[in-house]
């Protein structure tokens, strides 16, 4: 009897009509890197006396990956990757001094370096820097339910033997009019373009979460898509791991590709059924949001290279597509040292993530409307880092709203930041946050709202 990996591996391209999702490259990176295991880095947090390490990596044994997103939407049983360890993930340096050092250091390049550069696309809130924090190994982007949350370039660094993929996480596509609603920076209108000049590849992120984007690319990432078409591009469909009906999947890439993946067309049987509930409509149906006075306009793209459905919130899924990228490196040299992991300044992540948490726990457009403005940033007597930020806000009321009852939500905030930024810097974190009208002397609020000492 076969193996369950190979029944699988077996079972979906028979259901896709002879078409394999699975990319040949990712399937063979082990054997063309048997090295790829590294040694796993321990974080041993001093202050809460707890120990966390970097997430486990499992043999490379299966044909699409090991548990992979294949394998979770077949329902076959997955491997137990407890005994395995993962490359180390470089931490990034609280010193500013340091880290731009390090980024202008010559890279540490082997023989032969490969190299790929590598734009993420797709419309606000569909996962993108989720998928890049995953991919990198450690949180570096701020992550969050609402949309925008990341308001300009940042790139990640992927280092693992011969190879460095490098990640420009961009901004939501949005349009002028979603700018100026949102008082948003013109970075948010510039950057994903800038992004595809310099890409070698491109990853199209969609959410098949939302039943009412889904079954289209969106306008704009079509419209950078076909500007740029004569760079290769991959589409990835996240959070598959929120549909109850996996046959959606099917509807989806067909009208995600218009039923066309590297230049093959796919077989797939009544893939726009009239079965209620899929929330996936047929291209052809006359809806006012499809249709321009000149025919039918463009829902999905037919140039995609390869399609992979993820989870972005799991870390074996994301291995599959983080072996798939490393595979796809071209000879050419290094552009960073080998333990940059972002070319973002200490400085501008603490400021990142706590606008995550702004925008998490504050209400509808305000968290939008808080300027942030760093105090204090110094090396402690004992090596912490020590923090003080100052949040403006515009009206008293928002200065209540955002320090909470006795200085609760400041505090929480302040603590949920705090334990980010030690895995991050891999250092203890003393953080400081206080609140003040932006046209006022501080508030007597205020000044009892500060966060925790780590």
């Amino acid at each position: 009897m076969a193996a369950p990996g190979r029944r699988g591996a077996a079972l979906f391209p028979a259901v896709l009509g002879l078409w394999q999702l699975g990319p040949v490259a990712a399937r063979e990176w082990a054997t063309r890197f048997p090295s790829l295991l590294g040694f796993q880095r321990r974080c041993v947090s001093c202050a809460a006396g707890a120990t966390s390490s970097g997430p486990l990596l499992a043999s490379a044994s299966r044909r699409y990956g090991p548990n992979s997103a294949l394998d979770r939407i077949l329902g076959l049983s997955q491997p137990d990757s407890s005994l395995t360890l993962t490359p180390r993930v470089p931490a990034v340096s609280m010193n500013r001094d340091e880290q731009n050092h390090l980024l202008a250091h010559p890279p540490n390049m082997p023989a032969n370096p490969r190299i790929l550069r590598v734009a993420i696309l797709g419309a606000p809130n569909a996962g993108k820097s989720t998928l890049s924090n995953q991919l990198l190994g450690r949180k570096v982007f701020p992550v969050s339910k609402k949309v925008h949350t990341t308001r300009c370039q940042a790139l990640g660094v992927i280092t693992e033997e011969e190879a460095q993929v490098i990640l420009l996480d961009t901004p939501g596509l949005i349009s002028p009019v979603e700018k100026k609603r949102h008082n948003l920076e013109l970075s948010l209108l510039e950057d994903p373009w800038k992004s595809m000049e310099s890409a070698d590849l491109v990853i199209v992120l969609v959410d098949v979460s939302d039943k009412w984007t889904r079954n289209q690319l969106s306008p704009k990432v079509l419209q950078c898509l076909t500007q740029f078409s004569q760079v290769p591009s991959i589409l990835v469909m996240n959070k598959v791991d929120c549909l109850k009906k996996k046959s959606v999947l099917l509807e989806l890439t067909a009208a995600l590709t218009e039923g066309v993946v590297n230049g093959k067309k796919l077989k797939i049987r009544q893939a726009f059924g009239s079965r209620p509930g899929t929330g996936c409509p047929s291209p052809a149906a006359q809806d006012p949001n499809t249709q321009s006075g000149r025919g039918p306009r463009r829902t999905g793209w037919p140039h995609f290279q390869e399609i992979f459905m993820l989870s972005a919130l799991s870390q074996e899924d994301v291995k599959v597509l983080k072996q798939y990228l490393l595979a796809r490196a071209r000879p050419g040299p290094w552009e960073f040292h080998s333990e940059v992991l972002t070319s973002q300044t200490p400085e501008e992540i603490c400021s990142n993530i706590i606008r995550e948490k702004l925008l998490e726990h504050l209400p509808l457009e305000m968290p939008y409307n808080v300027q942030q403005k760093t105090i204090v940033w110094e090396e402690g007597p004992s090596g912490q880092l020590v923090i003080v930020q100052r949040l403006l806000v515009h009206k008293e009321s928002h200065v209540r709203i955002l320090i909470g009852p006795k200085g609760s939500l400041i505090s929480r905030i302040a603590d949920e930041v705090g334990r980010d930024l030690m895995n991050i810097f891999l250092c203890d974190v003393q953080l400081r946050l206080s609140v003040k009208l932006s046209d006022g002397p501080p508030s007597a609020l205020a000044a009892h709202a500060s966060g925790r000492s780590y």
